[in-house]
């Protein structure tokens, strides 16, 4: 709240106040109207006195209802705009993290951190800090009100609020554990949910869908157990409170009743005592509430923080220059580099390449190909050795200027809610209509685009629900050629296509790749075999590399990987 302090004092703080003591002065007439008015101690009650502060309650009251109704306006504007500040923050913060924050969390951790843990202080922020606020000024006004009307019977009344006090506190420290429970299983059922609808094609096609329930019933059954257990140590104030405000009004009955017989009170100040005495009990029962509802909030509050602090483990020096345009020069240095500290993904890789060159990484599954395309656009840094473009270290230059130049077209292309249109747009957002569609054309996904039914204009859902894989890379290859890369990585970028269709890519990849540094991984005889040169990866080392003639001849590993995709074509 503090970039709006400004505006708090103005808005919030003076008719917080303002509500505050009209709200104890309400009282104090009523203890006037009753000794002066009603009950005068010589003379006969007056009705024009009582009129007078009828009419000083009524205009308090009056008062009291603008003051709240202006300051309740302006605290649910304020309270909104921390909590779009925060969730706003905490957004743009995870945009920055690296892959490995990623690697180690599900999407649907990640995603209950910036929807229910927000949320959970929406409250806070719109209504709890200021009624905070407002309790703790009332508490304090109606003690000193008290103690000045009678000290005796004002220290006798708050005797009890050390006891209750003492209770309550045993109980913080197990509300706080119980309610940070309750996230951390909130958010586990939220992982698993994201997780189950990702995977539902896969759980159907297994016929695992009752394993998958049960599963879901079991995290959803310890999930009530902790919010129930985490609900009744929080309903624990209410009693507390009723029972210690109860034996404060047994108090306030008998020792009052005992001084207004020893004439040290009147009858109007037991009846002010008794109305100050409410007063004092519904804030502390409302700091109770609050009490708890901060509990909530804190436990949340660790959570988003957790990400908050959380820094990335590829950062930028804050030293850091943009990279000027690059010819697309590409030197790895002995690289050695591993995703868990002891288990090297790649060791000593050294790897030059010349601008406009086209290269093809090929080698089994886990052999490291797409770790070097990961050091390549700097989604993780090496743990030895550099990787320089044109000379420069990318450790050295701003992130947005090296991916900027860095075009990456996936295996499992990701399609945004959205029109065909803007999904090709996501490569360069000022791209005109005409600019679209010649990326389209260039890479044979114009007709099958305008086939459909509202052509570029055709809405497509997460993950592009209407569109085969084939048309969904078409798309992904449409958007790279509108970014138009320096340098351009096609990791598995044609494993989704059939054969009809890769026929008709190939050419489109000519132009795709012209002029620029390009790195192809798959294992596609059809796709590396143009390569100006094939390099060969085994357990994260190079074994060979020279293109497809020359490693033929040589009869090593590549000869091996290209007679088995023979045999498995064949047989």
């Amino acid at each position: 709240m503090k970039p709006y302090r400004k505006k708090l004092v103005p808005v919030i703080l003076i008719p917080m106040l303002l509500g505050t003591l009209t709200r104890l002065a309400i009282p104090a007439l009523f203890i006037k109207a009753i000794d002066d008015a009603i009950n005068p101690k010589a003379g006969d009650p007056s009705l024009s006195k009582l009129y007078m502060y009828g009419a000083m309650m009524l205009a308090l009251y009056i008062i009291q209802w603008a003051a709240n109704t202006y300051r309740i306006k302006y605290t649910n504007i304020i309270g909104q705009q921390v909590i779009y500040d925060l969730r706003h923050d905490l957004f743009r913060h995870i945009q920055k993290l690296s892959f490995r924050f990623f690697d180690k969390r599900p999407a649907g951790s990640v995603l209950v951190r910036v929807t229910n843990d927000v949320n959970a202080l929406q409250d806070l922020f719109t209504n709890g800090v200021v009624n905070l606020m407002m309790d703790m000024v009332q508490l304090v006004g109606i003690v000193i009100i008290l103690l000045f009307w009678n000290f005796q019977l004002g220290i006798a009344i708050m005797v009890t609020v050390p006891l209750m006090f003492v209770v309550s506190t045993a109980l913080r420290r197990r509300i706080r554990f119980a309610w940070q429970d309750v996230r951390m299983k909130q958010s586990r059922i939220n992982a698993h949910l994201n997780e189950s609808i990702q995977g539902m094609r896969v759980t159907q096609s297994y016929t695992q869908e009752k394993a998958n329930f049960s599963f879901f019933q079991g995290i959803n059954q310890t999930n009530i157990k902790a919010w129930n257990k985490a609900s009744a140590l929080n309903q624990a104030f209410g009693p507390i409170i009723e029972i210690t405000s109860a034996i404060g009004t047994l108090i306030l009955f008998w020792f009052g009743s005992h001084l207004i017989m020893t004439g040290a009170i009147t009858v109007g100040v037991l009846v002010g005592f008794a109305n100050y005495v409410g007063n004092f009990w519904d804030p502390i029962n409302r700091l109770g509430q609050m009490y708890a509802q901060l509990l909530i909030a804190m436990a949340s509050s660790e959570r988003i923080f957790e990400f908050i602090d959380e820094e990335p483990t590829v950062g930028e020096l804050t030293e850091a220059r943009d990279l000027p345009r690059i010819f697309g020069d590409v030197h790895f240095e002995n690289i050695v580099f591993e995703y868990e500290k002891g288990r090297p993904a790649l060791k000593g890789i050294d790897l030059h390449v010349k601008a406009g060159e086209t290269i093809a990484l090929v080698g089994h599954t886990g052999s490291g190909k797409s770790t070097i395309m990961n050091l390549l656009c700097r989604f993780y840094d090496p743990v030895e050795g550099a990787v320089k473009v044109d000379g420069i270290d990318i450790r050295n230059v701003s992130l947005e200027s090296l991916r900027s130049q860095v075009g990456v077209v996936l295996q499992d292309t990701f399609i945004f809610s959205g029109t065909i249109r803007d999904n090709i747009r996501f490569g360069r957002l000022d791209a005109t209509d005409d600019e679209i569609v010649k990326a389209a054309t260039a890479v044979d996904a114009h007709d099958f685009i305008m086939n459909l039914p509202d052509g570029y204009d055709t809405q497509v859902q997460e993950r592009g629900n209407i569109l085969s894989m084939g048309q969904r890379q078409l798309l992904s290859f449409a958007r790279a050629l509108l970014a138009d890369p320096r340098v351009l990585i096609l990791d598995e970028a044609t494993a989704s296509i059939d054969t009809e269709t890769e026929l008709k890519i190939q050419e489109a990849l000519k132009t795709l790749l012209k002029g620029r540094t390009s790195f192809i991984v798959a294992h596609r005889l059809s796709t590396i075999r143009n390569a100006d040169r094939i390099v060969v990866l085994d357990h994260g080392q190079i074994v060979e590399q020279g293109n497809h003639e020359e490693l033929i001849r040589h009869k090593g590993t590549y000869n091996g990987l290209i007679e088995a995709q023979y045999r498995f074509l064949s047989a």
